[in-house]
């Protein structure tokens, strides 16, 4: 009776958590549809659908469609992660940062608290930009994206960034809200709502365009089996693994620890994930959307050079991705904690000495992975979308899209997963204990 009670209380605390994200992304869906005061959604609206191959299209299909509607989350969650890119990379130049991180969880939250700060002011600066390249554009009819007469020029550009830098704060604290209290990373989550969300859509356009012949049906079915090898290809090498063999010593497997005598270390072969192509768009796009508020003729050539699936876009694209590859790995996986723990655990690498020697093999071991893990993300994030460019699609795709929603989907499965089997841990050892108290008795 027991156990019943356990499990159900276990299971009810997964499906309070899995509803808990389920309410809060569906309040950020909601927010995407509600307009920023003193804009004409319809023109905004068909302004942006003409836009939607370059950069505007990538930083619509982030922004969850919000941007071609230009609502109070218009700006997304972009600034918050190029803040949080600002920081990480401050961390490891600014002493005073890098003793933070080092003091644990009272460090790690005063860099948040930073981060935050630095969230607001490019969330302002962007806001301004955006609001003051806004008031001076018309669709190809003529028609003013802003209502006339509704706001003067001042009282519209000052709304328009308490709105937009109220937007962006209100989906960071929804994010933390989903990584303390819901099932998955909050930030992840709602990039993968956002560009999940643009799929029927998408699915819709490309329907019509067969339709209307403008897209040959065999180039069609070609392109939908592209994607799904794509996304096979995904979830392949997200899953997999290199193992580095792991032996316990003689001591320890005589003490009644037989299944302990080997096992191994295992590592992602794509140990950063999602988080090098979220940090390169973001910083291809924060440039591109400055350079979207001038009028200057070399903004104008950089804010071109620089759309989706150019060559200098895929250039600076894969040199982004291959960094932040490496600096992730290097900030989150610390081989000489490794080589330590497996240390004091009577654990080691055959044929490699304990201590500095494993540290520096798992290090090498590492750095060989991170190449070939360079290239999966180098390969799809750049070629789904050279190859649709090159069919001339009216509507912006890449591999980073599917690569975020699979990568995603399988981060958040294996934490649902891993609460399942946390939950029924907790019922067996609690069901043992009171065993063991009955037979006391």
């Amino acid at each position: 009776m027991a156990d019943q009670n356990s499990d159900t209380k276990g299971s009810g605390s997964l499906r309070n958590k899995i509803f808990f994200t389920l309410i809060c992304l569906a309040v950020y869906r909601i927010g995407v549809h509600i307009p920023t005061p003193g804009v004409n959604g319809l023109a905004v609206s068909e302004f942006f659908n003409s836009q939607n191959r370059g950069i505007f299209g990538m930083f619509n299909t982030f922004s969850g469609g919000a941007l071609s509607q230009f609502s109070i989350f218009a700006l997304g969650i972009m600034p918050y992660i190029s803040a949080s890119i600002i920081f990480q990379l401050l961390t490891s130049a600014i002493p005073h940062l890098e003793s933070l991180k080092k003091e644990g969880e009272a460090g790690r939250k005063k860099i948040n608290q930073y981060t935050r700060y630095a969230t607001v002011l490019l969330a302002i600066i962007q806001g301004y930009g955006i609001s003051t390249w806004l008031s001076g554009q018309a669709t190809t009819a003529g028609k003013a994206l802003l209502v006339s007469g509704s706001l003067g020029m001042f009282p519209f550009k000052f709304v328009t960034i308490l709105t937009l830098v109220a937007g962006t704060c209100f989906i960071m604290w929804l994010g933390d809200q989903i990584t303390e209290k819901g099932i998955g990373n909050g930030t992840s989550l709602i990039i993968f709502t956002g560009i999940a969300a643009s799929i029927p859509a998408g699915a819709q356009h490309l329907f019509d365009l067969v339709k209307t012949g403008e897209l040959k049906v065999i180039i069609a079915i070609g392109l939908l089996i592209f994607m799904v090898a794509v996304i096979a290809a995904v979830i392949f090498m997200e899953v997999a693994q290199r193992r580095i063999a792991i032996q316990y010593s003689q001591r320890l497997a005589n003490n009644n620890m037989g299944s302990l005598a080997s096992s191994h270390l295992p590592i992602k072969i794509n140990f950063a994930g999602v988080i090098p192509p979220i940090f390169a768009s973001s910083l291809l796009m924060f440039p591109s959307t400055v350079a979207q508020f001038t009028q200057a003729p070399w903004v104008n050539a950089m804010r071109d050079s620089l759309n989706p699936n150019g060559v200098i876009f895929n250039i600076l694209f894969v040199l982004f991705i291959i960094f932040f590859s490496f600096f992730y790995t290097d900030i989150v996986f610390n081989a000489d904690e490794v080589s330590e723990n497996l240390k004091k655990s009577g654990a080691f690498v055959p044929g490699i000495r304990a201590g500095k020697s494993t540290a520096e093999f798992i290090r090498y071991v590492l750095d060989r992975i991170n190449v070939l893990g360079c290239i999966y993300l180098c390969v799809i994030c750049i070629l789904p979308g050279m190859l649709i460019s090159a069919f001339n699609l009216p509507f912006y795709f890449g591999g980073t899209s599917l690569l975020i929603l699979v990568g995603v989907a399988i981060d958040t499965s294996q934490q649902i997963q891993s609460h399942m089997l946390s939950q029924k841990y907790d019922s067996f050892l609690k069901g043992v204990k009171i065993r063991s108290r009955r037979v006391q008795f």
